[in-house]
This record gives C-alpha cells, structure tokens and sequence, in this order.
C-alpha cells in the first residue's frame, strides 16, 4: 500500500537538505511535486553525471533502485538515499544477474553494452554502460565488425540495430510502461490532432517508433518539444516528463500517449510513483533507506560506467 501523500512545507524540506548537506536529485519520470523541490532534475544520464560530481554528504535520490545503485557506485563515500526501497524497475527485473551472466559466458569475444537500466551485478559484468541518449554514439563507436551483445531492452537494441546497421546479439528484456503503449490508439490520436508531433522514447516498439515524428532519449524529447515550431505533441514516453515539457513551454499542448488499456494509468511507472513527498523527507530526516552495494561488485561495476560518463563529455 502507498503512503499518502501528505503536504510536506517545501520550506521545511528544504532547511532539512541544508542542514544536513543533501542534494535530491529526481528522474523526469517522478511526480510534479518531487520534481519542482529537487535540486536537479533530469533523466539517467544527467543524474549519474550530477551523482559523479557532488560535494554533498548525502545524495536522495527520487527515482527507482538501480539509479540509487549507480549513484552509490560512483560515491562510495556518501551517504545514498531512496524514498522507497520498493520502488524497482521491471526492465531491470527482466534481466537477473546470474541468466545475463550466464548468456555472457556462452559467448565469449563479445563486447558486452548494458543499459542503465540494470542492477549493479549486471553492470558489473558489462564492458560499457549506455543511456538512450548516448547508446548510439557508444555502439559506434565500436568498429563495424565488434561482436556486442546489447542488454537488457530488446526495443531499445532493435532501434540501434536499425539506424546503425549493427546486428547486435540482444537480450530479450523490455519496459513495462513503453510496452503498453497501443499503435492503434495514437494513430487515432494522430487523426484528432493532425498538427500533432508524435514523439517517442525508444524502449517503444518498432510499429510505433515507425510512425513517430521524432525519437529520442527523454532529455531529447523534452528539447525537441523546446526547440521545434509545433504547438502540440503526442508524448510516448512515461508521462511525468510531461511536467518539465509544460513548465518550459507553457503555451504548448502535450498529450500523452494511450496505452492498450485505457481503464488504467499504464503510460505511468508504477514504481517510480511509490516516492512521494511524505516519504521523501521522512528518509531525509531518518537518513534510511539507504542504498548499499557489495565492494567487489562496486569496484567491477564503476568501470563501465566511468567508461560511459567519459565517452559522453
């Protein structure tokens, strides 16, 4: 059961993270409370990036488990923090450490690119980490003839496949929320709203991502809607981000994409909406739940993420 999210005064919250030296940092997918109190906001790349470089004691991360993870694997020294320990991930559940490991093992010579969207054991048998934002230029930035396995998101990995020419060996992993979305139904809004960009994250399909007007990493997206000259889009991605593309343009129109099932709030993840603010500012002020990650699988698992952060400076 969720906790109900109380009125915390953003004052109070905010004389608290002085006090004791914090930085929150949010996902673009979380709450619009949670995103307007947070020091930085963004997506995976940008909150690993701003985890590397903190002065902070204490880095509160509102987001989901494996984020908290790569901070900790970047800032060993400090003090990591989650909302809610519940809140996972089910495109990092779709692939376990030892099944990915195992694949790994069977074949061997392969170059081996994980999505940040995996656990710390999974990153620490991988030679790069990757972000939608960056996983293009990674990949070629490997000679044409590297063998790579590419996991976890199959949809993700087709997509790069498709506008590198790579034949990447992909694990069959997927995003629940970017699974749900329904062709049918965003043509039909298409048809509603004809002047409408249809925008969409790559974890889509590829029958959606076809029809799309513009596919990007969820910073991308949000700076398409910025920079382009149409007043209305179709958004395909977990519609949190929906927040931050208002409050830039707020004179533009933003629909978000129907699911499959429209009795339910399928086009939002429900773990990244298990942080809310009550439950924010009780681990702040408790300083649990922290994150914690093995030393061995730490110090294996820093290595392609380090890896990432410099090949996308």
């Amino acid at each position: 059961m969720q906790t109900k999210n109380l009125q915390i005064p953003v004052e109070r919250l905010h004389k608290l993270r002085r006090e004791k030296n914090a930085v929150i940092l949010a996902h673009y997918y979380q709450t619009a409370d949670i995103q307007d109190v947070a020091d930085c906001v963004g997506d995976s790349l940008a909150l690993a990036q701003w985890a590397a470089r903190t002065t902070a004691d204490i880095i509160v991360l509102c987001g989901v488990h494996f984020m908290g993870e790569t901070a900790k694997i970047l800032c060993p020294d400090k003090k990591v923090l989650i909302p809610d320990p519940k809140a996972g991930c089910s495109l990092a559940d779709s692939c376990p450490a030892e099944d990915f490991k195992a694949f790994v093992d069977k074949h061997p010579g392969y170059t081996v690119i994980s999505y940040v969207n995996t656990t710390a054991a999974v990153k620490a048998v991988t030679d790069v980490v990757v972000t939608s934002g960056n996983a293009r230029r990674i990949v070629e930035s490997f000679p044409k003839d590297t063998p790579i396995i590419f996991g976890p998101d199959r949809n993700l990995g087709n997509y790069i496949n498709s506008i590198t020419g790579r034949k990447m060996l992909l694990w069959d992993g997927a995003c629940h929320v970017h699974e749900q979305f329904s062709l049918e139904k965003i043509l039909e809004a298409k048809l509603k709203y004809p002047d409408a960009d249809i925008i969409t994250h790559p974890e889509c399909k590829q029958p959606i991502i076809k029809v799309s007007d513009f596919v990007g990493s969820t910073a991308a997206l949000l700076k398409h809607t910025i920079t382009s000259d149409k007043q209305r889009f179709i958004v395909a991605t977990e519609s949190g981000v929906i927040h931050e593309m208002q409050k830039q343009s707020p004179h533009k129109e933003f629909i978000p994409a129907p699911p499959n099932d429209v009795t339910c709030a399928c086009n939002e993840c429900s773990f990244m909406r298990l942080n809310t603010m009550e439950k924010l500012y009780n681990c702040l002020e408790r300083e649990t739940p922290e994150i914690f990650v093995d030393k061995e699988i730490r110090e294996k698992a820093v290595k392609p993420i380090r890896r990432m952060l410099a090949m996308s400076e």
